[in-house]
């Protein structure tokens, strides 16, 4: 049939998801902040349990530091500054930071 026009519809749309990059959160031990004020931030910040935030703060006390989390960019951020603005108001010079996870 002259002036029949056919369309052809493509049903198959490919989607690649990337997993988004993930980082640690990192405590470091130093001479000033108290442990139980580490156990609180651990508890209350990074939701740990009273048996992990305890295991935790003596692996920071005993080491130079410790991963206490591992997040997407954001939250590890909003974590990180949220243990460093609170302990900012009590005083203490307590060290958080994130860096990427290798892979």
């Amino acid at each position: 049939m002259a002036g029949q026009i056919k369309f052809e519809e493509s049903t198959h749309t490919k989607f690649k998801v990337k997993e988004p990059k993930m980082y640690h959160v990192i405590m470091y031990n130093d001479d000033f902040t108290p442990m139980d004020f580490v156990v609180e931030i651990l508890m209350s910040v990074f939701n740990k349990s009273e048996a992990e935030a305890f295991r935790l703060m003596y692996a920071i006390h005993r080491g130079v530091k410790a991963i206490v989390g591992t997040y997407v960019y954001d939250i590890a951020v909003t974590k990180a500054d949220e243990a460093v603005k609170r302990a900012r108001e009590e005083g203490y010079p307590f060290r958080v930071e994130t860096e990427p996870v290798e892979q």
